[in-house]
């Protein structure tokens, strides 16, 4: 009959590839049963792994197998992402355990595209995911998820968020015209972005996506100080101008406590699509260079692509459009990072402590 100790040590043979660590050691396997010649166990990911569960289960299943008197094997892996720690003394948000404020510190640089397409590689392994356009002044998401229309309200009071791509979707260009201009002081802007956030119905989310306005003002400002944010991306091309603003980006996240997750190096080379040629339009590894100075983790590196602008424009962004390319790939690789360095942060446990009440006796 196997022992557990046996199994214990041939399934710590199989290495999480993503985390470099084995399931045993990191206390992620559960639940090991032992039935005669049948076992049984559990594998806990704290990220999002749909694509990967097939081939990790086949590993930890055959090496289950491998231990003398083992006939049968039923693994189960499956994804729990929980709460994590956020700037001290700002609750968390009800239904949204993490939020993740992908930012830049100039527009132009592909935010926008990125977050997007970042919220569509973390639904697409399996994760619930919302969006939220937080460029009150140039809002974005609705033409790039291709949604139209209004939210609906059942009370008059919160909102539905837009669904499309399995993502949930939240912006202040849901409730104006295409073509109005919000001619609002900052106040006015700040209000509203707290509004959209707060009294959006959001459905048991994972990951909140925050699609940052460019820049470091007062809705950039407020959103770092009031919102719980997990931890923030920093998108920038490799030009020196861009580097430049980037860096006051990241400064203003330190000053609040805000951790940056790593560095999206945008538009870092472009390949002619009619004869191969490779060019730096915007300089070559500035961002990665910029990883390095400030000890970051660079979370990869995408190319200046006439699809990712023309699929994006259309409404179906580069992970939905083309799910099976190379740049789409290389997004879920950057989101993949991304989960994985919110599953290192330290977790929240406010949800675990009790209620104290303190009342005057007579």
């Amino acid at each position: 009959m196997p022992t557990t100790e046996a199994l214990l040590q041939a399934l710590q043979t199989v290495i999480d590839p993503h985390t470099g660590k084995d399931f045993v050691s990191t206390k992620a396997l559960k639940n090991l049963q032992v039935q005669g010649a049948s076992v049984s166990f559990d594998v806990e990911l704290a990220y999002p792994a749909r694509s990967v569960i097939p081939s990790l289960t086949a590993s930890l299943e055959s090496a289950a197998r491998s231990v003398p008197g083992v006939d049968q094997v039923s693994a189960r892996v499956y994804t729990r992402v929980v709460p994590h720690a956020v700037q001290r003394g700002v609750p968390l948000l009800p239904q949204v355990r993490n939020i993740i404020a992908v930012a830049s510190g100039k527009g132009g640089v592909g935010k926008s595209t990125t977050a997007a397409n970042l919220a569509l590689a973390l639904a697409a392994e399996g994760a619930s995911v919302g969006l939220l356009d937080a460029d009150i002044y140039g809002p974005s998401q609705p033409m790039m998820m291709g949604i139209e229309g209004r939210p609906e309200s059942a009370d008059g009071k919160t909102m539905e968020p837009m669904v499309k791509h399995g993502v949930q979707v939240m912006s202040i260009g849901f409730l104006v015209a295409p073509d109005e201009a919000m001619i609002w002081r900052g106040p006015m802007a700040t209000q509203a972005l707290e509004q959209l956030l707060r009294q959006t119905n959001w459905k048991d989310l994972d990951y909140l996506i925050v699609d940052m306005p460019p820049g470091t003002g007062d809705i950039q400002l407020t959103l770092s100080q009031r919102v719980p944010i997990t931890g923030a991306v920093v998108v920038t091309t490799p030009q020196d101008i861009a580097l430049l603003d980037a860096r006051k980006g990241i400064k203003m996240f330190e000053k609040v406590g805000v951790p940056i997750l790593g560095i999206v190096e945008n538009m870092a080379v472009h390949v002619c699509s009619q004869c191969g040629h490779v060019e730096h339009i915007f300089g070559a590894d500035g961002g990665q260079r910029m990883a390095l100075d400030y000890k970051m983790d660079y979370l990869g590196a995408l190319p200046l692509d006439i699809n990712i602008r023309l699929q994006a424009d259309s409404g179906t962004p580069t992970v939905v459009a083309a799910p099976d390319s190379e740049v789409a790939g290389l997004y879920k690789t950057v989101a993949r990072k991304v989960a994985l360095k919110v599953a290192e942060q330290a977790k929240d446990f406010s949800s675990k402590f009790p209620t104290i009440t303190v009342s005057q006796g007579t």
